[in-house]
């Protein structure tokens, strides 16, 4: 809950200094990415969230917001350097969070209108 807070923290400020765009990436390799470098184990196979990880998609905070975190985080989540995973492959990731479908509303899920 607290990472989640800080995503949305740094957001205005990356949005003052001009950041708001992120770079071209493509979702097919992010979503190959987000699963080999481990991401899905906190966040879910499909960015929904868990146990030990906010929900990173499909509105992920703005791209230096994001990277800013990854890079640099402030909780239990290794830090990913630039060694680790290279900005490109972070735009990737990106690129597969934002093309996740948004949920459907509660009151079409009928489980949860019973």
């Amino acid at each position: 809950m607290l990472a989640a807070a800080a995503l949305l923290l740094m957001a205005p400020l990356a949005q003052a200094q001009g950041q708001t765009e992120a770079p071209a990436g493509n979702a097919d390799k992010g979503r190959q990415l987000f699963n080999s470098y481990g991401c899905w184990s906190c966040h879910g196979k499909e960015a929904q969230g868990g146990v030990a990880g906010p929900r990173i998609g499909p509105n992920p905070p703005v791209f230096a917001g994001f990277k800013a975190y990854v890079r640099k985080p402030a909780n239990q989540m290794p830090p990913f350097t630039d060694k680790v995973v290279s900005d490109a492959d972070l735009a990737d990731i990106y690129a597969f969070l934002r093309s996740l479908p948004q949920p459907k509303p509660v009151r079409e899920i009928p489980l949860l209108n019973d």
